[in-house]
């Protein structure tokens, strides 16, 4: 008999289920003769999106061009679990190991970009499906229960807006036999949205501002043209402009720092069926719907829809190809999705017989410093942000107003911050890179398994300052 894990993912769809709706766009010729502008944006992804909206805020009478290979929403910006967070460097600990002194000012960036994105929404009428459910981190051993408590005492003495789960309060909160506490996040505007829902009324709003956008138009290279202009070919035709923003983020960038600078992480998902009402009865998440996570390394994040699915993904699925692979053949594994499966009903066996509609992928452009990282090349013509280790939902609104903020539109106080200054250590080539990255996955989920002892390699990784901490 086919194993129940695998009987589910039968008959699913390789799609992302945010990208199976049908208030789809459509898609945007591509460009197809030279022009020129003053700012030209290159991805059409979360932070390409919003620096398109910023610098137009900004500068209205802006010329913008936003190009991207294939089509907005394409990319991990519509692949990704939709999780809305206010942290801009991924978490307190990574924060304060990669820079010290900038936590509290980080801290008020992140509420204030999340603020901000939020009105953002409610502004120009964007239905993203947001809901401020907060975030919630599961103990599935004792060592995490005792560390997230930890965490509950610090907070609660900060003046922060955190409940304590015990092992009885979580399980009527989310019925799972394997949660032994949980640590909810209730304060700020922290949730969840629809991913691809977003991109869409941020494509909505810039071609609305003026903005315009060529789909399926692929950049081929990137050039400085003569003192003050950047040539920008692609395919066939030029694109001239005074400025450039490279929003790629997992894909390659022309600009060798900012490729050397992060690598792509492949991460799974799957989603559900809509649940029944029994089946929502069995685990009772519905009534609270929660943003949940378990403590541990190498995490799951799962959450409901607004049509009650539950999309589940991360975990030790979550791999890195040798050189830099983003080959679509890494796409659709069938073990991946398998292995998604089998911990999904380990967490939720009361769901036994649910089928799976979907199952996706997507690339995680990852860093050293597991954050967003900004640059400038070519006397400052060219800016990145690239870069967001699976945070990037809330942070890339932030990242591409540093971007435009280091090309020159309104640059406040934030260019000072070690945040944006500081280098991160460049990945090391191969074949090194990819025996580091295994190694260091195979490290942290032995660490996950010995309730979070960190070993000799992963100590050593923390005294390099590469941040690898849960």
């Amino acid at each position: 008999m086919m194993k129940q894990h695998l009987d589910a993912l039968k008959d699913s769809k390789y799609c992302p289920l945010w990208h199976d709706q049908d208030i789809r766009p459509e898609t945007l010729p591509a460009l197809s003769a030279d022009t020129s502008c003053e700012l030209l944006i290159v991805g059409g992804g979360f932070t390409g999106l919003w620096a398109a909206l910023q610098a137009k805020e900004r500068q209205p009478d802006a010329n913008i061009i936003l190009i991207e290979k294939t089509t907005i929403s394409d990319g991990a910006s519509g692949r990704n679990g939709g999780f809305l967070s206010s942290s801009l460097a991924h978490g307190e600990t990574n924060t304060d190991h990669q820079f010290p002194g900038e936590a509290d000012k980080l801290h008020q960036l992140g509420q204030q970009n999340l603020k901000e994105f939020i009105e953002t929404l409610e502004r120009y009428n964007i239905d993203a499906r947001y809901e401020k459910v907060g975030e919630t981190s599961v103990a599935t051993d004792q060592p995490s229960v005792d560390a997230l408590r930890a965490t509950y005492e610090s907070e609660k003495e900060k003046g922060e807006d955190v409940v304590w789960f015990n092992q009885d309060e979580m399980q009527a909160q989310v019925n799972s036999p394997t949660y032994l506490a949980g640590l909810w996040y209730r304060g700020g505007q922290d949730g969840v949205v629809d991913p691809a829902r977003l991109c869409w009324g941020l494509k909505r709003v810039i071609l609305e501002l003026g903005v315009r956008i060529y789909e399926e138009t692929p950049l081929t290279s990137l050039k400085k043209l003569g003192r003050d202009k950047m040539e920008v070919t692609c395919s066939d035709v030029v694109i001239v402009s005074d400025k450039v923003l490279m929003a790629t983020n997992a894909y390659r960038n022309p600009i060798g720092q900012a490729r050397r600078s992060i690598i792509p992480v492949w991460d799974y998902q799957i989603a559900t069926q809509p649940l029944s009402q029994e089946q929502l009865d069995s685990i009772g998440w519905h009534k609270s719907r929660h943003a949940i996570s378990n403590h541990a390394n190498m995490f799951h994040y799962y959450r409901f829809t607004k049509d009650n699915r539950i999309t589940w993904g991360g975990g030790g699925a979550v791999r890195y190809y040798f050189n830099n692979g983003i080959d679509q053949s890494y796409a659709d594994v069938p073990e991946r999705f398998a292995q998604l499966s089998q911990e999904f009903f380990e967490t939720f066996p009361q769901l036994k017989g649910v089928k799976f509609t979907h199952r996706w992928s997507g690339i995680i452009a990852t860093s050293t410093r597991f954050c967003v990282v900004p640059g400038v090349a070519y006397d400052g013509r060219v800016a990145w942000a690239i870069g967001y280790t699976g945070l990037g939902v809330g942070a890339s609104r932030f990242g591409a107003r540093i971007g435009i903020e280091l090309l020159g539109y309104k640059p406040s106080e934030i260019l000072d911050m070690q945040f944006v200054k500081k280098k991160p250590i460049p990945w090391a080539p191969e074949p090194l890179r990819w025996i580091g990255v295994y190694l260091t996955h195979k490290a942290l989920e032995k660490a996950d398994a010995n309730g979070g002892k960190r070993g000799l390699w992963l100590k050593l990784l923390d005294m390099l300052n590469l941040g690898f901490t849960c």
